[in-house]
């Protein structure tokens, strides 16, 4: 820092102040934080089968598994049956643009797949994928 003399003869010391700067550092950082897109995971390990035409879906938001038991599975929570076509239309709300990603394990029957498929069609999503592993 510099030194300088004041009109009185006094010697002072130049200061910088920061705060201004910090205010835009964080206000940024909040509006980062607000934006990001997190990645959305059904809250469960599922073994997925194998397909060798497997394609990446962008704009997934609502992932529902179905694990080995055929239990379904949003959002880390066990959802029964009968509140899955309720769940999927409140999620599809929130993005009215997203798909529905199922998650079957490949034990899982294909009873369970097809409600799965017919209550997010219910709830007025037809974009439906089928998750698997790339082979």
């Amino acid at each position: 820092m510099r030194r300088f003399l004041s009109d009185n003869g006094d010697e002072q010391e130049a200061t910088v102040d920061i705060t201004p700067m910090m205010d835009v550092v964080f206000i940024m950082l909040i509006f980062f934080i607000v934006t990001a897109t997190f990645v959305k995971q059904a809250g469960i390990e599922v073994n997925q089968p194998q397909a060798s035409t497997a394609v990446v879906q962008e704009k997934a938001n609502i992932l529902i598994a179905i694990d080995a038991d055929n239990r379904i599975w949003i959002n880390r929570r066990e959802v029964d049956f009968r509140a899955l076509r309720p769940n999927i239309e409140r999620l599809h709300a929130e993005n009215p643009k997203g798909s529905v990603v199922v998650q079957a394990d490949a034990n899982s029957t294909n009873e369970v797949l097809v409600q799965v498929m017919d209550a997010s069609r219910k709830a007025g999503v037809y974009d439906i994928a089928i998750a698997a592993r790339d082979k």
